[in-house]
């Protein structure tokens, strides 16, 4: 007999209780007009289990053949027990329980979330070591409003979701679980059942670490860990732009290979890059995209782990190094980053609870077709929450110098690449993307309040007025803007055999035209 009904055990059998927590841990009872304590718990596959309080083993009953058990006992208990399983194998292991333990996310932070105010939500959402009511652990958060219930699933519980289904944060979406006793470096990734009784598996949108490709699941990382001897430098980086600026623009994987054809490292290209750069001159080099990507050839134009710097490479504490070099030499990281488009990868963003979450529902805005990718959807709060504390994230922690922003054409306007009747016109009929030129504006309004000496840049090819031009003036508030323009009337006129190139000067002048409308940075590819 058990002192809850078997209904509400086969909720949890079967995966889709709401509530775990009100069925799992530690409960006071009535039995018999005594108060008594219940200690329950799903372990799929156990043969038996024992609960261990103190010193002492006491058995539990098992009450559904799939794993549900159960101890009832009059003793006192405290959130120490631990559960001794045994499978059917006849190995025994020890395990705490992580069904005791209170919420540890915040109403406040959460509301901010929900708002899409809170710009640290990487401190909130992911995988974090924390320590919890007296125990060490790694705390599990994950942002899915429309599952019907999500599992962190790993090595420690044999990727199985009916082990560790997490506690819902109500209207939030929010889904958080702590569990006691994981370490840094174990790997993990979340199941989401949905509406329509699908299952994924997800990466973590919010990892600071990611498994090397081609595997895909996430890392438990310590970030902020690194010691950092670039204290001088980044004293002086807000008096850096009123000096002249060279960007060396490139791709880690490609620069140089070690003889087997393998990349570098990012310690190795600490070692090598930065004194090539410094003996030509430069002051800055620009990275294309870091962040994880799943396809080698899209040069990290295709991200799937936002927060994470490509494995590829190293770890994130070599990343670490190689901007640490780059400032004690004196030299600049600007990083691609990239929010206009996400990959379809099946582990990735891309319906992540079943729904389109992080992108346009509709097609016509959030997908694009020459690209085979999908759109941000900027209008939804904690989108944008996730995009502009990425770009305070990269700033923060990896001392980034400043963000090359990718596609920002493709950003701003609904019709970019987009025929006549395959694109939705804003409320006004207009082009412009409201919703995006929104986040633009609160993108480079938060990071030059929090990061005054970095630069902004706008990989922008079109007439746009006023993106490098402050947003208290009407533009998009960018410190610079990438000279796209002149490169492309450059390269047309050096096509031209030099016999005819006296005919088409005006492609090189052109450019005086709009030369001064905004802050150009000078492309020389």
């Amino acid at each position: 007999m058990s002192s809850i009904s078997i209904n509400e055990i086969d909720k949890i059998v079967k995966s889709i209780h709401h509530d775990p927590f009100s069925i799992l841990g530690l409960h006071d009872i009535n039995e018999d007009g005594k108060t008594k304590k219940s200690i329950r718990a799903f372990l799929p596959d156990a043969k038996n289990a024992d609960v261990i309080i103190g010193n002492k083993l006491f058995p539990m009953k098992k009450i559904h053949d799939a794993g549900f058990f159960e101890l009832i006992t009059a003793h006192t208990v405290d959130k120490s027990y631990k559960f001794k399983i045994t499978n059917w194998e006849n190995h025994s292991w020890e395990l705490k329980d992580p069904y005791v333990f209170s919420p540890v996310l915040s109403d406040f932070d959460l509301h901010l979330f929900s708002e899409g105010n809170h710009y640290k939500t990487y401190e909130k959402l992911g995988a974090h070591l924390i320590k919890h009511e007296g125990q060490a652990g790694v705390l599990f958060s994950v942002w899915a409003p429309n599952a019907i219930r999500v599992s962190v699933i790993g090595n420690f519980n044999h990727w199985d979701g009916r082990y560790n289904p997490m506690r819902s944060r109500g209207s939030s979406g929010v889904w958080e679980l702590f569990v006691p006793d994981l370490v840094e470096e174990e790997i993990y990734k979340f199941e989401i059942k949905t509406n329509d009784d699908r299952i994924l598996v997800k990466a973590d949108p919010y990892a600071f670490k990611t498994e090397l490709r081609p595997r895909t699941a996430s890392v438990v990382h310590s970030i902020g860990s690194y010691l950092w001897n670039d204290t001088e430098y980044m004293k002086k980086r807000t008096n850096k732009l009123s000096s002249p600026v060279a960007i060396y623009e490139v791709h880690a994987g490609s620069w140089k290979k070690k003889n087997d054809n393998e990349f570098l490292s990012y310690r190795e290209l600490a070692d090598q890059l930065v004194p090539y750069v410094l003996d030509m001159g430069y002051t800055h080099i620009e990275l294309m995209p870091i962040a994880e990507h799943p396809f080698d050839g899209s040069w990290g134009y295709q991200v799937t782990g936002y927060f994470a710097p490509t494995s590829r490479y190293g770890c994130p504490d070599d990343f670490c190094y190689f901007v640490d070099m780059c400032h004690q030499n004196g030299i600049g990281v600007i990083v691609d980053w990239v929010p206009a488009h996400f990959p379809t990868d099946a582990f990735g963003l891309a319906q992540f609870d079943g729904t389109c979450l992080y992108e346009h529902e509709d097609p016509r805005k959030g997908f694009h077709k020459d690209w085979t990718t999908l759109i941000f959807n900027y209008g939804r709060n904690e989108v944008r929450n996730f995009l502009i504390s990425n770009a305070l994230f990269w700033l923060e922690y990896y001392h980034i110098d400043g963000l090359r922003v990718d596609a920002v054409a493709s950003i701003l306007y609904l019709d970019y690449a987009r025929k006549h009747g395959e694109w939705i016109p804003n409320e006004f009929g207009g082009n412009e993307n409201l919703d995006a030129i929104h986040f633009i504006k609160t993108l480079n309004e938060k990071v030059y309040s929090e990061f005054p000496g970095v630069m902004m840049i706008a990989e922008e090819s079109t007439a746009w007025l006023g993106v490098s031009k402050p947003t208290y003036l009407g533009g998009l508030g960018f410190g610079y803007k990438w000279n796209m323009g002149w490169m492309n009337d450059f390269l047309f006129y050096i096509k031209k055999e030099p016999v005819h190139r006296k005919f088409h000067h005006n492609s090189l002048t052109f450019s005086m035209i709009y030369a001064f409308n905004e802050n150009f940075i000078l492309v020389l590819s």
